[in-house]
Order: structure tokens, then C-alpha cells, then sequence
């Protein structure tokens, strides 16, 4: 259930959380032709997949110590939230630029169509603490990799990354090295 985008994934079996992977809406073309866009708002409206989730998250890291969870906007909030509770850890978030009233810091980082911000108030990390940064899904890295920049810029630790979905033949890893990365299900492919 960790990284192994740097393998040859054809000749690996893809990790594959059935349950998950049948709730998963998988809409060809979208935003635009050519994208398999895999749609994990699904998973929130089926109890039972979303706690299955939830789960197995919390089993995953059972024996990580873990001083927070910071969330990435928005659909990390989603996960990352009932996760905190369960673990009984503070929830940081990470917003988008302009979303946060008290005083930041800030990373920006570079998109296919552009580049974009992501904040957090500097109160909400424990400087020396041990984070977990989670997202919903994990693609070509660029996001992920300017949250564990901004935690280790507000002082903290980065433990880990974790999205319940992982895109390894878009080549996350290269933007996280050595960066610990776990997720649920992966995708090897965009094709149906």
C-alpha cells in the first residue's frame, strides 16, 4: 500500500481495494478530451465505502506516531477529518490562497494550465511536530508537494502522505522524494 511508482507498472499487479475501486465514478473526457477524470465524491455518498475508507486509513497508520493531519483543500478535508477525530489529533488545513484571516505563509506551485497557492496560519503548526499531509488523490505530485514544503517551512515534520487514490504512471514520486506515500487504490492507466 506505499509508493511504487517507480517500478515498471506493467509488470506489477495494481493495489486494488475492490470496494473502493467499484465506487469510484470514472468519467472519460473530463475536464477535457483525453482525461480519465476519477471522481471520489462517490465514495462520500456511500456510507459504508466512506467508513470502509475511513478504516482502513486509521489501520494503516495505527502504528505511525502522529502529532497532526494536515488536509489539503477540498476534498482532503473530507478524509482527513474523520481520520484526525479518530486518531485524536489536531486538523490543519491547507487552503487555497486568500482563505485564511490570520496570518501565513505560503507556497505556490505549478499546475498543467498555470500555478496556484496553497496557505496555512503559522499558529495552526507545532513547530518539531510529526504531520501527516493527506489528499484525496495523488496524480502528477504537485500539490502534495508544495503542502509538505509549506509544512516543513512552518517548522514541522512531514511523517507521511497519504490520498485514498494514487496515479503512479503520472510520476508523483519524482516531485516527493523521500517522502513516505501510502494510499488505498491506485491507477495505472487512464483507459477504461
Amino acid at each position: 500500500m506505499t509508493d511504487r511508482s517507480d517500478e515498471d507498472n506493467t509488470d506489477i499487479d495494481m493495489i486494488v481495494d475492490t470496494k473502493i475501486d467499484e465506487a469510484i465514478r470514472k468519467i472519460p473526457d473530463f475536464p477535457k478530451p483525453g482525461i480519465l477524470f476519477f471522481d471520489l465524491t462517490s465514495i462520500l455518498t456511500n456510507h459504508d465505502v466512506f467508513a470502509h475508507v475511513v478504516d482502513k486509513m486509521v489501520e494503516m497508520y495505527r502504528d505511525v506516531p502522529i502529532d497532526a493531519v494536515a488536509a489539503i483543500e477540498a476534498r482532503g478535508f473530507l478524509f482527513a477529518s474523520p481520520f484526525a477525530y479518530r486518531r485524536g489529533v489536531p486538523l490543519i488545513l491547507l487552503r487555497k490562497k486568500g482563505k485564511l484571516p490570520g496570518k501565513t505563509i505560503s507556497r505556490e506551485f505549478d499546475l498543467e494550465y498555470g500555478t496556484d497557492t496553497i496557505e496555512v496560519h503559522t499558529d495552526d503548526v507545532v513547530p518539531g511536530s510529526r504531520v501527516l499531509v493527506i489528499d484525496d488523490l495523488i496524480a502528477t505530485g504537485g500539490t502534495v508537494s508544495a503542502a509538505c514544503s509549506l509544512i516543513d517551512d512552518a517548522g514541522a515534520n512531514v511523517c507521511g502522505v497519504f490520498s485514498v487514490v494514487a496515479l503512479p504512471f503520472l510520476d508523483f514520486s519524482s516531485r516527493l522524494p523521500g517522502r513516505e506515500i501510502r494510499y488505498l487504490q491506485e491507477y495505472v492507466t487512464e483507459v477504461l
